[in-house]
C-alpha cells in the first residue's frame, strides 16, 4: 500500500508541475496549444476600425474647435526601426524603445497626433487652450479618444508616449508577432 501511495503522490506531483510548467510557458513564452500563424503577412494600412474611429475622432474635436493632425499611422518594420535608430546610432532623442515588429503601428492599430494652430502650426503642447473652454485641448482629444475605444499612451506606468493612440483588440505584441490579428479583415483605404 505505502508503494502505491508513494506513487500517486509522485504521479500528483508530476502533473502538477506539468499544468504548471504548461502555463508558465505559455503565459510567458506565448508558445499555448494555440494554433501559431506565422505566414500572415503584415497588414501596409490602418486597421479598418482604427481608420474609422480616427475619422471619428477629427470629426468630434473639430466640433470642439480643436483641429487635430495626424502626425503618424500605419509604420512599416523598416519605418519602425528607423526610428528606433534616434538617439541610439541616429542623432536625437529617443522616441520610442521598440524596433521593427514592437509596435502596435506595425499592424495598423494605432496613430499618433498633435494639435494645429489657425496658422498651420503643429502642436504637442498638452497644456493649451485654444478653443478657451478652460479645459486642454489635448486632454479634450485624449478624452474623446478614449470614448471611441483608444487606449492612450499617457496612460502607461513607463515610457509615457502621449501622442499615442492605440487599439490591441485584446492581443498582445507577442500575438500579432506570432500572426494573430483581430477579427474583422482589414481593408483598403477607401
Amino acid at each position: 500500500m505505502k508503494i502505491i501511495t508513494k506513487l500517486f503522490s509522485t504521479f500528483l506531483v508530476l502533473l502538477c508541475i506539468g499544468l504548471v510548467g504548461n502555463y508558465f510557458v505559455s503565459t510567458y513564452f506565448g508558445t499555448s496549444s494555440v494554433v501559431v500563424k506565422k505566414d500572415v503577412p503584415l497588414p501596409d494600412e490602418l486597421h479598418p476600425e482604427v481608420r474609422d474611429a480616427k475619422e471619428e475622432l477629427l470629426a468630434k474635436a473639430a466640433k470642439k474647435g480643436i483641429e487635430v493632425v495626424i502626425t503618424d499611422g500605419h509604420r512599416s518594420n523598416e519605418e519602425q526601426n528607423k526610428l528606433y535608430e534616434k538617439g541610439r546610432s541616429d542623432a536625437g532623442n529617443v522616441v520610442t524603445n521598440v524596433s521593427g515588429g514592437g509596435s502596435y503601428h506595425n499592424y495598423g492599430l494605432a496613430i499618433d497626433f498633435a494639435l494645429k494652430r489657425d496658422n498651420g502650426d503643429v502642436l504637442w503642447d498638452m497644456k493649451r487652450d485654444d478653443n478657451e473652454n478652460g479645459e486642454s485641448d489635448w486632454m479634450e482629444v485624449v478624452s474623446i479618444a478614449k470614448d471611441l475605444g483608444f487606449e492612450w499612451g499617457g496612460d502607461w506606468s513607463s515610457f509615457k508616449d502621449y501622442p499615442h493612440l492605440q487599439m490591441d483588440f485584446g492581443l498582445t505584441i507577442r500575438e500579432l508577432k506570432n500572426g494573430h490579428r483581430p477579427e474583422k479583415a482589414y481593408a483598403k483605404n477607401e
